[in-house]
């Protein structure tokens, strides 16, 4: 602006005039005097605030406050340059996501002076279409104080004006419930003095590899959180006056933080009403209490069908199905059965209902829901059509069933085989090459193989029932799993009626009562037994017989009457010579011998031992062949040839080892400490002991553990080792009288 100003001039009167205007501007005319120009003050730039409140019930969550304090500060260096940091916050709905984000905002308020912009862009919310870029723009532009007459036509010039305008300043941009890349991209500032925060379901892909974004997932809260968060919204008088009430709300919500925010909300709305109430209700209607009729943003089913929008049908059905498939979590392979679609597809479809957030990756290829988003899914599931999830059932039941009956197979391949139908269309059992292979998977898919014999009962396909029994047996034996072994041909003995194979209710009854005498159920023991021979021999089936005589024998072991176990065992061998049955004539062979040791008959003992090492060797079956040289080792033991009993012993321990036979191992890693305190190698015997008892405390058998804690405390009250050679009787001990192989 030009100001003329009046001088000393030398006519009196002189006056400034002007020739007219231009648009504002004055065109000078006559100017008397000097002329001074004022340039017009710069308006302040706008500051906004446009975070919300931050979260009156926050809590917890330090771990990752601390992992968004860190990629702050961390310096933001790409080879190229600093970088605008991003963090994406992401996690199922419900999660946290936005708590978290506004808590660590206000948190960091003062680290960023010029200002914080907050868009909700409603990727996953009750309204059916997300917010725009260009609205989310738009709305930025007004906060930085852009007049609405001077917005840019289009959104890559407003995209390049509010890069412009926070440049080099401090701001925090919080792009909240985002859906997708496009929506976050024209919102990312250029400058590597803003932060951005993003908050939503799904993993950006893009937004991770092309702008070196932080992908921050979000889990659950740890315990101690979640009774933090009910603690600050119930009050800490009601939380500590009924403590296992708590615990349980905190158990059935999974620690989920929408459904703990729901049920205090229950709680606290009605504060009379004692928590255990809650509790007993959330254990009864489960979901349905944690949803709600008008308030969408106040129901956890609601909260969880936003994710599904994004989804395409064949996704949906799948992880509906997940919802009901048997066990805690699932595989590729089974997956690909459950669904009955192509491998790579399946593949693609847990990729989209990952970074959906609906499913989690762990380690090992396992995905799993958490226990509500899965109640969520079975819920989806029951509006499928009958055919179409009885079919699935079906052959992810198949899938189990023969993966499982292959896995058996290669860990015992002289047990007699059963016969199973054909899977169904669409089951597709994973290979497994070798015993290494099928004990990791057993391993890895017990639980599965139990829930898929329920899935099995609940569908009244009897046969697969007993089935899966029989494919479990050899693994619960060896690993010691002895309850399940009960469920399991409880179950199959349940549906044994059903079954046309005579010999096949006689197995389940003979297998059921060798579970119930593994748990020291004597009686129910005998009484199935007899049963299995009484239905044996109404039927003519010496091979039935036989096994019956042998578990007999066993049985009667285990309840020290080792003559009526011998001559159970002396049946048992008769019958199976009679039939040609080598490998099962070596395993009666080991019974007499194992009794007859007992019972000091010791050449009789040593005879049946090697007769029966012998077969084993011959017919290739490693298990055998330990169970012999554990009884000689036993034998040997008790005849005073400690040498020979630890040669003996330890070449079992290695057999068994080898199978993955840790029931078999910590037996014989009991009995080896006998001969090596006998030979005074006190710390060898108290290796194998400590050994023992920690295989023992991990299979559950308490009575074998007090036992050998109880050798361990005399071994150390009996004084340092006085070096190799015979010690006292006292010294060494007897052998575990029940101490046969399982």
């Amino acid at each position: 602006m030009v100001t003329p100003k009046p001088t000393g001039s030398d006519e009196p009167g002189a006056r400034n005039t002007a020739s007219g205007t231009v648009a504002g501007v004055v065109q000078a005319g006559v100017v008397h005097g000097d002329v001074h120009l004022h340039a017009p003050r710069p308006a302040a730039p706008a500051v906004p605030r446009q975070l919300p409140a931050a979260p009156a019930a926050f809590a917890g969550r330090e771990a990752e406050l601390a992992a968004l304090d860190r990629a702050l500060t961390a310096a933001p260096d790409d080879g190229d340059g600093a970088a605008v940091v991003i963090t994406a916050i992401g996690g199922a709905g419900g999660i946290g996501k936005t708590w978290l984000a506004l808590a660590w905002a206000h948190r960091n308020l003062h680290r960023f002076p010029d200002g914080q912009l907050f868009v909700d862009l409603r990727g996953f919310s009750p309204a059916e279409r997300p917010t725009a870029p260009g609205d989310a723009v738009r709305g930025f532009l007004t906060a930085l104080g852009v007049a609405p007459d001077r917005l840019p036509p289009n959104l890559a010039a407003q995209a390049a004006l509010y890069r412009s305008l926070v440049a080099g300043r401090h701001v925090l941009v919080v792009l909240d419930n985002a859906a997708t890349s496009e929506q976050v991209v024209p919102l990312l500032p250029g400058s590597p003095t803003c932060t951005v925060l993003v908050t939503g379901r799904t993993r950006p892909a893009s937004l991770i590899d092309r702008h070196g974004a932080r992908h921050l997932p979000l889990d659950v809260l740890a315990h101690a959180e979640a009774h933090a968060l009910l603690t600050r919204r119930l009050g800490g008088p009601r939380v500590v006056a009924e403590p296992d009430a708590v615990d349980t709300l905190i158990g059935l919500c999974g620690r989920h933080p929408l459904a703990l925010a729901i049920t205090a909300r229950h709680a606290a709305t009605r504060p009379h009403v004692p928590l255990a109430e809650f509790a007993d209700e959330l254990d009864e209607l489960g979901l349905a209490m944690l949803d709600h009729d008008t308030d969408p943003a106040a129901s956890l089913p609601a909260v969880l069908s936003w994710s599904l929008r994004r989804l395409a049908d064949g996704q949906r059905r799948v992880f509906a199905l997940l919802g009901i498939a048997p066990g805690p979590d699932t595989d590729l392979p089974a997956a690909t059965s459950l669904g009955g679609l192509p491998r790579t597809e399946t593949r693609k479809v847990l990729h989209a209902l990952e970074d959906a957030s609906l499913l989690d990756r762990h380690p090992r290829g396992r995905y799993a829901m958490h226990d509500l988003v899965r109640a969520y899914a079975a819920g989806l599931a029951d509006d499928l059509a009958e055919p179409v999830r009885r079919a699935a059932l079906d052959r992810v039941v198949d899938h189990h069933l023969h993966t499982g009956f292959a896995a058996a197979r290669l860990l015992k391949p002289h047990r007699t085989p059963i016969r199973l139908d054909p899977p169904v269309d669409g089951t597709q059992p994973h290979p497994l090459p070798d015993h290494a292979a099928a004990l990791d998977w057993l391993d890895a898919h017990h639980a599965h193989l139990l829930a898929a014999q329920r899935t099995a009962a609940g569908l009244e396909r009897h046969a697969v029932v007993w089935q899966i029994a029989w494919t479990l047996h050899t693994f619960h034996q060896r690993r010691g799993h002895r309850h399940a072994d009960l469920a399991a041909w409880r179950a199959a003995a349940d549906v044994a009626d059903h079954l046309p194979d005579p010999a096949a209710r006689a197995l389940a009854h003979r297998l059921l009562g060798r579970a119930h005498a593994a748990l020291g159920q004597h009686e129910q023991a005998v009484l199935h037994l007899h049963e299995a021979l009484a239905q044996a021999e109404r039927h003519g089936n010496p091979a039935q017989r036989a096994h019956a005589h042998n578990a007999l024998a066993r049985v009667w072991e285990r309840r020290g009457d080792d003559r009526r176990a011998l001559e159970h065992a002396r049946h048992a061998l008769d019958l199976f010579r009679a039939l040609d049955q080598p490998v099962w004539e070596a395993e009666a062979c080991t019974a007499v011998g194992w009794c007859a040791a007992r019972l000091g008959d010791h050449d009789t003992a040593r005879d049946h031992h090697r007769a029966a090492l012998a077969l084993h060797r011959r017919h290739h079956d490693p298990e055998g062949e330990a169970d012999a040289l554990d009884g000689l080792g036993f034998t040997d033991h008790r005849t005073g040839h400690h040498d020979r009993a630890v040669d003996h012993h330890e070449r079992a321990l290695a057999l068994y080892r080898s199978l993955g036979h840790t029931t078999a191992a910590a037996g014989v890693l009991d009995r080896l400490g006998h001969p090596h305190v006998a030979l005074g190698h006190r710390e060898r015997a108290r290796a194998a002991w400590r050994e023992a008892l920690e295989l023992y405390r991990r299979q559950g058998r308490d009575g074998e553990a007090e036992a050998v804690r109880r050798r361990l405390d005399d071994l150390d009250r009996t004084g340092p080792a006085r070096g190799d050679g015979e010690v006292g009787e006292e010294e060494a001990g007897e052998a575990p009288q029940n101490g046969r192989p399982a």
